[in-house]
């Protein structure tokens, strides 16, 4: 059974940039202690909240520690928790002592200050306008991390495949998952057709139109090459797509014109 823990990241203890895999230790409410959270838990950073989901296992060498298999963030609203986000590292152009001088100037309503009246940050010692610029533009990569997770996670995306959609395109991913979530089938190890297809329902895409028939076509002759073969017959891959798929063969037809003319088949 799937267990909620939420709370504050105390600290990362490892990060895995190629998998996205994620070591943290996390202050969860109603433990007294810190707990060990481990997953593909992509932008986590100390100070953060954090609500995860997934269940309790004992590790043979670290003991007992918290899978995550989908997890929510939220920025931090206590002043302990701030200092510690934007100390981090994470926000070029803010290291613990900038931060400890933010915070003692704005208090709770720094991140509000930094996201809302930015130019209120040059009444800080040391902040320029050079350095202004810098923690802006860090501040907005951090900020599509989390809308590029949230939206993934929002329409059903499990927390694996959003890191892996988002370490593919970055901040490109909801343009491409909105477009066509097809490309993810040939795009990312991993991901196949069918999973591009439940993604692909899950944003509405609908089951008729053309993107998942041309998909649909391009997986069935992916299917007939691992099997050995160097050609498909018309007619044969018409009817396995159509029963892959389930909708009108006119539709698969104008499918198929279409991945002839940009020379996707021959």
């Amino acid at each position: 059974m799937s267990q909620t823990l939420e709370g504050q990241v105390d600290r990362i203890v490892y990060s895995n940039d190629q998998n996205l895999y994620t070591v943290v230790r996390l202050k969860a409410k109603g433990i007294p202690e810190p707990v060990t959270v481990v997953g593909r838990l992509a932008g986590t950073t100390p100070g953060q909240e954090i609500r995860v989901s997934g269940k309790w296992e004992t590790h043979t060498k670290y003991g007992r520690q918290f899978r995550a298999n989908s997890y929510s963030i939220s920025l931090p609203v206590q002043v302990q928790g701030i200092r510690k986000y934007l100390g981090s590292g994470l926000i070029q152009g803010i290291g613990p002592e900038m931060a400890n001088r933010l915070v003692k100037r704005f208090g709770e309503k720094t991140l509000e200050v930094i996201e809302q009246r930015p130019k209120d940050l040059l009444d800080v010692e040391g902040i320029g306008e050079k350095r202004l610029q810098m923690i802006l533009d860090a501040w907005e990569d951090q900020k599509e991390v989390r809308n590029v997770m949230i939206f993934l996670q929002g329409h059903g995306v499990s927390t694996g495949y959003s890191a892996k959609i988002f370490k593919q395109y970055g901040q490109d991913a909801i343009r491409v998952v909105t477009e066509n979530p097809y490309r993810l089938a040939t795009d990312i190890f991993g991901i196949g057709f069918a999973i591009a297809d439940q993604i692909a329902e899950k944003i509405n895409i609908p089951r008729n139109s053309i993107i998942r028939a041309e998909a649909g076509i391009l997986h069935v002759l992916e299917k007939m090459t691992e099997r050995g073969n160097v050609y498909g017959l018309y007619e044969d891959v018409l009817r396995q797509a159509e029963e892959l798929l389930g909708i009108d063969q006119s539709i698969l037809q104008r499918a198929f014109a279409n991945l002839a003319d940009s020379r996707r088949i021959v």
